[in-house]
């Protein structure tokens, strides 16, 4: 077989996804490269999972939650206004003049599901509200929009969302607690709650109801839960990131675990995230994965990338891609879409719809590939004109809700940055463009300005997008920092020279920039920025920078590659940096916290966290948020594997709020828990070599309460 370069990688994937499904595929674009015919005999031990032939155009009832949701009559559309505090209802279709009313939640909502898509007298709303922690169940009503005709009391900060398919269980994420609870609507009350991995957020249910899936904004590995209606049994279920752009045998690491979505016989599960170190060109930052797994062994689809070459494999194909048949993998492009958000299934094309958070679009790709981001059917931008200065007539900023309409001919996207919903016609996969013109946007309904005022609105925009090349190399602040809080991940600083000087920037993984190869880069651990960036300065883990202000426009040289762009200016940095200061202290809304008095052991805890034995609280210094935010030279550690040793000796007070969520911990992420790090900790900062195993463990149940 010898093709050379005529095929590209995204067609041979989507070739070998072709050979385990019946039925034709969905029509490419015309930017996309063509699937070609024939393919290699099988072996033993690929993948069998063939799919279903394509479906009738009559969508399947809704089961997961999102920050947007469609009514079962079809008269509205559900949003889950978190910056506004409300739920609102949006009459459809779209117009101008009616952009609905907001119902005041009791807190932040995070998702919407509406129940009951067969019409009728049984249609619920279900909401999650952030803080306090709570499941809200709505009722439709044509006077007053939506009336809450129930609340149940769930784990600080209810995220994410799903039912069983008798609709009678919902099962309900709580991220920054890493909880997730069954909710028998019926009865209004909690029925279990589960202790899981850190930040959960998407959940899925199958089909039978048998189990539940949930994604994390953190880490690639998935939660399974069994046996929803009885004694819940929880387990970790491995999905490497993007395995036909990692490196060679190394499973790469995820983060934006937003959201998941069901084929629609449920035996094969859709995550949509971003895949830290992906290969590609000049992917500083990895790149956007939809990674699939097959529910029926909990195995992913793609296999991992051995060798020099990637393998493809299908029910009945198994490939090695050489030079010969197909360009070589780093040279693919990557990140169709930048910072996934939402997503949603599209039965009727067997397509996936992926909202980008960071670059006001919706992906649509084909859910039959092995890699569905290497099989791309058609973009459709909602964004418009971009100006970071000025909000355009037109633009939707940062999608975070997708909704699809009965016939799946509409898709409809809610875009949090800009307070917009939009519509959006879908390519028809059978016969062309939707009814009613082209694909594409079709109509654009503002909602409310931000409630913070228009300079905030204006860092707000920033801090999402990743569409201004002076802040962005690509992708927005929130792709590091998603929600103001951060990815787990420790990045490397490499410095590298050009023709134009000297650069220093943060990247996934140096091995896959050329001009950095040789150079692993120095741990730099993403840090938490809700409720950490009120201090006058200074800022950075040497305490390198004075302010924020310059810690900001520093940043916009650090997150990127190869340096600012040749035209930026002073001014145009400081300005960017002003509207992003003002959204950081005033937007970001801190995690929640724990309520009522400690007990025994954090007290204890406490009591020598405060010791001048232990010298804590020195730097640690309570009434300045538990930090001195001075710069102290430590003694020197061998650095992790895999990262340069850092030249530089001081390292800055990192503040302790919030500290028992956000690990793994140091600068150079090496303790993955608290008890790990008092563990090793020695006197290496203050003194703890002494404390008995009971005290060590004191101090980390007070330290979780900050």
């Amino acid at each position: 077989m010898h093709h050379r370069a005529t095929r590209s990688l995204a067609a041979l994937l989507a070739l070998a996804a072709s050979a385990c499904s019946r039925g034709p595929a969905p029509s490419a674009d015309a930017g996309a490269a063509p699937a070609s015919a024939g393919a290699p005999a099988g072996s033993a031990g690929a993948p069998t999972d063939p799919l279903p032939p394509a479906a009738a155009p009559l969508r399947a009832p809704v089961r997961e939650g999102g920050a947007l949701a469609r009514a079962a009559r079809e008269d509205a559309l559900y949003v889950a206004d978190e910056d506004h505090g409300v739920v609102r209802v949006v009459p459809l279709p779209l117009a101008p003049a009616r952009p609905g009313a907001g119902v005041p939640a009791p807190g932040r909502p995070a998702q919407v599901l509406a129940l009951g898509e067969r019409g009728g007298s049984e249609a619920r709303v279900l909401a999650t509200v952030r803080d306090p922690g709570l499941l809200l169940i709505l009722r439709p009503d044509a006077a007053a929009g939506l009336v809450e005709v129930g609340r149940v009391a769930l784990p600080a900060d209810a995220w994410g969302i799903a039912v069983t398919p008798d609709e009678k269980t919902a099962i309900v994420t709580s991220a920054w607690t890493h909880k997730v609870s069954a909710v028998d609507l019926e009865a209004g009350k909690a029925r279990w709650t589960v202790d899981v991995a850190r930040e959960p957020r998407g959940v899925a249910v199958l089909p039978d109801g048998s189990a539940a899936y949930v994604s994390h904004l953190v880490g690639a590995d998935l939660t399974r839960i069994d046996d929803l209606g009885g004694a819940p049994r929880v387990r970790r279920v491995a999905l490497p990131a993007s395995p036909l752009r990692a490196p060679s045998g190394e499973r790469l690491a995820a983060s934006l675990g937003y959201a998941l979505a069901l084929s629609e016989d449920g035996r094969r599960l859709f995550a949509a995230r971003h895949a830290l170190g992906a290969m590609g060109h000049a992917a500083w930052f990895g790149a956007a994965t939809v990674d699939v797994l097959l529910t029926g062994r909990d195995e992913p689809l793609a296999p991992p990338h051995h060798g020099n070459l990637p393998v493809l494999r299908s029910a009945f194909a198994e490939q090695v891609i050489t030079p010969e048949s197909v360009i070589t993998l780093p040279g693919a492009s990557v990140t169709p879409v930048t910072q996934p958000r939402a997503v949603a299934y599209r039965k009727r094309a067997r397509t996936l719809l992926v909202a980008g958070e960071g670059d006001d679009l919706v992906l649509e790709v084909d859910a039959t590939a092995v890699d569905p981001t290497l099989a791309i059917v058609k973009s459709y931008p909602v964004g418009g004109r971009y100006d970071p200065h000025i909000r355009v007539a037109g633009t939707c900023g940062a999608p975070t809700g997708l909704a699809l309409s009965a016939d799946e001919a509409t898709a409809w996207v809610f875009c949090r940055s800009t307070g917009d919903v939009a519509a959006i016609r879908l390519h028809d996969p059978v016969a062309g463009p939707a009814a009613g013109g082209a694909a594409g946007p079709a109509a654009l309904v503002h909602l409310a300005d931000d409630p913070l005022g228009p300079e905030v609105a204006k860092g707000r925009r920033l801090f999402y997008s990743a569409l201004d090349a002076t802040v962005s190399g690509n992708l927005g602040c929130a792709g590091c920092h998603p929600e103001g809080r951060d990815d787990g991940y420790v990045w490397r600083e490499a410095t590298f020279s050009t023709a134009d000087g000297e650069h220093a920037n943060f990247v996934g993984r140096p091995e896959n920039i050329p001009e950095v190869a040789k150079k692993k880069g120095y741990p730099r651990r993403t840090p938490m920025l809700a409720g950490n960036v009120g201090a006058d300065g200074p800022y950075g883990w040497h305490g390198e920078n004075e302010d924020l202000l310059g810690r900001l426009q520093a940043g916009m040289g650090l997150h990127r590659w190869g340096g600012l762009p040749i035209d930026h200016t002073p001014a145009g940095l400081a300005a960017r940096a002003t509207y992003l200061t003002m959204f950081l202290r005033r937007g970001l809304v801190t995690p929640p916290r724990a309520e009522g008095a400690a007990d025994e052991r954090a007290k204890r805890g406490r009591e020598i966290f405060h010791s001048d034995e232990a010298k804590c609280a020195r730097c640690h210094v309570p009434t300045s948020d538990y930090t001195d935010r001075t710069p102290y030279p430590m003694p020197k550690r061998p650095p992790p594997p895999g990262y340069d040793d850092d030249p530089r000796p001081e390292y800055k007070t990192p503040s302790l709020r919030f500290v028992g969520g956000r690990p793994p911990y140091l600068h150079d992420g090496r303790a993955a828990t608290l008890a790990q790090l008092i563990e090793q900790n020695a006197d290496w900062m203050g003194k703890t070599s002494h404390l008995s195993p009971e005290d060590r463990a004191a101090l980390v149940a007070f330290l979780e309460t900050l």
